[in-house]
């Protein structure tokens, strides 16, 4: 697979996409025939993670072409990603309790071995293969192989949200977080995902026969309860010079980039992270930052957050384009304590609009996507 790495490119994706394979989407979105075979699905991710095109975009450059009900469930597919990010946002600590998790669980044989390809299942063998060499695995594949680590495994499951985080082009840390819980049974308590040998043999194309899974796992217990928290965007009232913003929000047409002095798309090193990233990885990230920079004609710095840290002992004002919960909204926070920093964050119309139907289930946020698309004219 070659996924592209500047926002032109990314376009055409859309486009060739919505032109030739978006009709086929709803009946065959579930198939999973190889890396090679991939006009069912959009492999539009990567991109949206990075916010190099945005949800909204895609969503109303399919209407433009079809109606609603024609490509409802494409629409609604998109859409979770801007569920999951408002969930998280609305419960922050269930980020932090995930990274704390981390801390306390060694990497054991069976660890090593799942990782490297080496287990009895060869399905789950034949995806690390694939996630290494594509960064990428189809959205029903990721749910068995979730399925498989947790359950026939029995590996824990936030060392596969962080093995996917490390692996993924399209690594986002509300989506497989909350992904991987939902698998293990604790998004939604006592409801787990289980991969069947005859749901995988089916939707591979009866690639995988005989497969030895435990189908009958209970759920994994977790007591931690998450009471939601209102999402407060902290603003100041006076407007910074000097505008930065990360390598997940790259899409910049709604802000007003002219108007500042200094502008600085931040990504963070590994020595900055809580979760490490895999070299190609950063390097992809990399590539879409410098693209973007290129591109836009504008006069933006790419910095790590070494040189912010080294910035903001000096400057305290900074308008940010708002990270959401995670990796860079956690270092930023970390910075602006230990610097007494002013921040003024901006946040899309369109995200604030919509995390406030993430307060329940995706059942109650999906009725309420007619209503997002016709507040912000998307169809």
């Amino acid at each position: 697979m070659n996924f592209k790495s500047s926002r032109i490119e990314a376009l055409e994706v859309l486009e060739n996409y919505i032109e030739k394979d978006i009709s086929i989407y709803t009946a065959q979105r579930n198939f999973d025939l190889g890396p090679q075979s991939r006009k069912n699905i959009s492999c539009l991710s990567p991109y949206i993670t990075h916010r190099l095109i945005s949800e909204y975009e895609v969503a109303k450059k399919a209407l433009s072409k079809y109606p609603y009900q024609k490509i409802e469930k494409f629409i609604q597919e998109i859409f979770w990603r801007v569920y999951w990010k408002g969930w998280l946002e609305l419960r922050p600590k269930v980020w932090t309790d995930f990274v704390e998790d981390l801390k306390n669980i060694d990497n054991s044989n069976e660890y090593e071995k799942a990782i490297n390809g080496e287990t009895n299942i060869d399905c789950f063998n034949d995806w690390i293969k694939e996630l290494k060499e594509n960064n990428y695995l189809h959205n029903h594949t990721r749910m068995w192989f979730a399925s498989i680590w947790i359950f026939t495994l029995k590996l824990p499951w936030q060392k596969g949200a962080e093995f996917f985080l490390r692996e993924l082009y399209d690594g986002d840390a509300a989506s497989n977080t909350l992904s991987w819980r939902w698998v293990a049974g604790i998004q939604t308590k006592g409801k787990n995902y289980i991969a069947q040998n005859w749901n995988i043999n089916k939707f591979t194309n009866n690639k995988y026969k005989n497969l030895k899974l435990d189908e009958n796992p209970q759920p994994i217990i977790d007591q931690r309860e998450y009471k939601i928290s209102p999402i407060i965007i902290e603003n100041i009232e006076t407007k910074s010079d000097t505008l930065v913003f990360f390598e997940n929000e790259l899409d910049l047409q709604n802000f007003n980039i002219n108007s500042y002095k200094k502008v600085y798309c931040i990504l963070l090193s590994n020595e900055e992270r809580q979760v490490k990233l895999g070299n190609k990885v950063l390097e992809y990230k990399k590539k879409l930052i410098k693209n973007q920079i290129q591109n836009s004609g504008l006069k933006i710095e790419y910095i790590e957050g070494n040189k912010f840290i080294e910035l903001s002992s000096n400057e305290k004002n900074f308008d940010v384009i708002y990270p959401s919960v995670g990796e860079n909204m956690f270092f930023l926070k970390r910075v602006t304590e230990k610097n007494n920093l002013m921040i003024n964050y901006l946040v899309r119309d369109e995200d604030k609009y919509c995390w406030q139907f993430s307060n329940k289930g995706y059942f109650n946020f999906k009725s309420n996507i007619p209503k997002i698309l016709g507040q912000f004219k998307l169809n």
